[in-house]
């Protein structure tokens, strides 16, 4: 064989000889696609974002949890059940964050805990996430306890505010309306007792405990005072009108309006009397209606704002909860698309039709669903609207503490209501650095 038929030879094998590293080529290189690409995308574990929540509550949220991940399967959602006492749950989380390292990448929190974890640096600011105009579809109250410091740090899953529930039948067979002020109250109170239709005129939180201040709140709104400004931190607790708010409660049990026993009263204490017939006012929460209405009372009640005294104005203490991204979070953009999904009007319909809480959605309080099943809720807008807030301070849970000690020393009548409040401005001076 000469040369010129071996390079024939070669030439023609070459298009053979080519074909075999370049299918090679395909093959190796499609299985480090696989490797690098498909296999992982295919493995990935779900990023897991955690919040803690009552034990109680934390069953209510479990099927709306399943129906999230359901949607969201990048994303596992999952609750750490915790005690039902909300101090706490309060407590553990603040536990957590002063370790250093929380488990809980989402924070689910009541309104007063904002400014305490906002000013101790625990949570994400959320203002860049959502725009004024979303802002504005939900309650302002509810926006405003979110916000500390000009910055938001909470946005509202559903809302809360205090009440007057009245007996309807009762107030209609002795011929009044409901009332408007203080001064009407104790009048339609006492005359009702004196006719025997009801033991008690007036029932409402006044145990030690974080009720007591909330249910003062309103107390103070409608005499015109105040309990601490949070943008100059003035303490209003020693001034006329304060103590006239503790002189107006004091009476009420004085002049048997109020059971003696209302100073050891709770929530519960207070719904059950008034659902057993026995008096005809009741300050309490939304919560309430339901449970009423299955009562022997069903039809026979209705709601409105606290009264006030004439020339002021009512207040309803605004409470509630809602969601917040923990600082040490390492998925705060999954824990924000948590946030995201249950801030949708969707998924907050179908969370309020099973729990029967109250919206933070200003629309859904007026959506035909959610009326036909909860027929107070126009009623109840009207209520939430007129709210006030506690004080939105760093300090508030030992403010708190401060006012209910001295708030019932003045109503269980071991200390004036002067000295009382005078007592407790003193002191919540001291805390807040006001004291010069």
């Amino acid at each position: 064989m000469n040369i010129s038929q071996q390079l024939g030879r070669l030439k023609r094998g070459f298009p053979r000889i080519n074909r075999f590293p370049r299918f090679l080529i395909l093959l190796v290189a499609s299985i480090a696609a696989i490797q690098l690409f498909i296999l992982p995308a295919l493995t990935q574990q779900p990023v897991t974002v955690r919040f803690l929540v009552q034990a109680l509550e934390g069953a209510q949220w479990q099927p709306f949890v399943e129906k999230f991940n359901a949607k969201n399967p990048d994303i596992n959602l999952e609750i750490v059940a915790g005690p039902n006492d909300t101090n706490l749950v309060e407590d553990l989380y603040t536990s957590a964050f002063l370790l250093g390292d929380s488990p809980y990448d989402l924070v689910y929190m009541d309104i007063v805990w904002v400014p305490k974890f906002a000013a101790a640096g625990w949570l994400r600011a959320l203002s860049d996430r959502v725009s004024q105009d979303k802002l504005s579809e939900f309650l302002q109250g509810d926006v405003d306890g979110g916000t500390y410091d000009g910055e938001l740090y909470r946005m509202p899953l559903r809302s809360d505010g205090g009440m007057l529930y009245y007996r309807t039948d009762l107030l209609n067979q002795a011929g009044y309306e409901p009332p408007e002020t203080f001064t009407d109250l104790v009048k339609i109170s006492k005359d009702l007792q004196k006719q025997g239709i009801v033991d008690w005129g007036y029932v409402w939180q006044g145990k030690q405990y974080e009720g007591l201040s909330a249910m003062f709140v309103e107390i103070l709104e409608g005499f015109g005072a105040f309990w601490v400004n949070p943008d100059t931190l003035e303490v209003g607790l020693d001034q006329p009108e304060a103590i006239q708010a503790v002189e107006f409660l004091r009476s009420t049990i004085e002049e048997r309006v109020s059971p003696p026993g209302v100073t050891t009263y709770a929530e519960e204490e207070t719904r059950r009397l008034f659902q057993s017939g026995k008096t005809v006012f009741l300050r309490n929460w939304p919560y309430v209606y339901s449970l009423a209405s299955d009562s022997e009372i069903a039809g026979q009640f209705a709601i409105k704002p606290m009264v006030h005294t004439p020339d002021t104005k009512s207040g309803a203490c605004l409470g509630g909860w809602g969601f917040g991204i923990s600082k040490s979070s390492k998925h705060p953009d999954e824990a924000w698309r948590v946030i995201e999904y249950f801030s949708t009007p969707e998924a907050q319909k179908e969370y309020l039709l099973s729990t029967g809480y109250v919206p933070s959605r200003r629309s859904l309080f007026t959506d035909p669903e959610l009326v036909a099943k909860y027929s107070y809720l126009p009623e109840l807008l009207e209520v939430i609207e007129q709210s006030v807030l506690r004080p939105p301070i760093a300090q508030y849970a030992q403010a708190s503490d401060i006012l209910q000690r001295y708030l019932s020393a003045a109503l269980t009548d071991r200390m004036s209501p002067e000295e009382a409040m005078q007592a407790a401005a003193k002191e919540t001076r001291s805390l807040l650095g006001r004291t010069g």
